[in-house]
């Protein structure tokens, strides 16, 4: 049996934002190793600035563009679908884009105003083949649209009709649009009612297992990466805090970083247990009515 290769392969990787001087320079990530499997997802989690949407970034290919928001691969090494990824062409880039989707952060807000929803959903296949047959596009798209839970009458509204949450799904539906081997997903449930959160994770879960293509999932919090993933990255100022399942992880700390994310994530576990418990104490009060008998509960 032939071996299957990882899907993404980092060594040792470093990164940078560029600025005007050397001093100005922001480093994002320092030394990051981590591999991507088959069909796998890999969730990554950290607190804002510790380098893992830079990760996310460089994974979907936007590293090395010329534009100061990009980050800058300095350092080690990074293969996508085994195309190399420092210093890679602009060809190649494009050519990796064809199966990478990417939702970066707050994507439904990048949708063009002036397309349907459908049509936002349909544009990369056009712009990968402007004589694809339309009949074919639309039936790839209003599978998406029913695969993200949206309606089918969503497909003629505009991105300014729909929720925040709904315009998320849009940007999901567009990433999976041409059928990619892997989807980057950065931070997808951020500024999202609590209550579509899940949803939203749900829907990413529910449409990999189905297509089986591999997934890097930055997400926010531990109870997020439960949903869709038992493996996880941690990252901390731009260096691994943790890696591994995450039972295992957590049992077998050694970075402060994940140790508080332990503390935080007991003290949380005990106050739902204590809620649980007031709220079983006060069902079986014994109630005084005016008789002055005593009825329960």
């Amino acid at each position: 049996m032939a071996k299957v290769s990882p899907v993404v392969v980092a060594n040792d990787l470093s990164m940078h934002y560029p600025a005007r001087t050397e001093r100005g320079r922001i480093q994002a990530v320092s030394g990051v190793s981590f591999q991507i499997a088959e069909g796998e997802i890999l969730a990554i989690m950290g607190e804002s600035g510790s380098g893992k949407s830079s990760i996310a970034a460089a994974v979907a290919g936007q590293s090395g563009r010329r534009d100061a928001r990009s980050p800058q691969i300095d350092g080690g090494s990074l293969r996508v679908l085994n195309t190399e990824v420092r210093r890679i062409s602009d060809r190649r880039r494009d050519r990796l884009g064809l199966r990478v989707g990417y939702v970066p952060q707050d994507a439904g807000a990048l949708l063009s105003p002036r397309l349907t929803v459908g049509e936002n959903v349909a544009e990369p296949i056009f712009a990968r083949d402007r004589r694809f047959d339309q009949h074919l596009a639309g039936q790839a798209v209003a599978t998406l649209i029913d695969a993200v839970r949206l309606p089918m009458g969503t497909m003629n509204k505009y991105p300014f009709e729909l929720s925040k949450g709904q315009r998320q799904r849009v940007a999901i539906a567009r990433a999976l649009v041409l059928e990619p081997t892997l989807l980057v997903a950065d931070d997808p449930t951020a500024g999202i009612d609590i209550m579509v959160r899940s949803t939203i994770l749900d829907i990413i879960r529910d449409i990999q297992r189905d297509r089986a293509f591999s997934v890097l999932l930055v997400a926010a919090d531990l109870d997020e990466v439960r949903l869709v993933s038992d493996r996880v990255l941690v990252m901390h100022r731009g260096l691994v805090a943790g890696a591994g399942p995450i039972d295992d992880m957590l049992e077998e700390t050694w970075h402060p970083y994940v140790e508080g994310l332990v503390r935080a994530r007991r003290l949380l576990d005990r106050d739902v247990v204590d809620s649980n418990a007031n709220s079983r104490s006060a069902q079986n009060t014994p109630i005084q009515n005016p008789t002055g008998r005593t009825n329960a509960r």
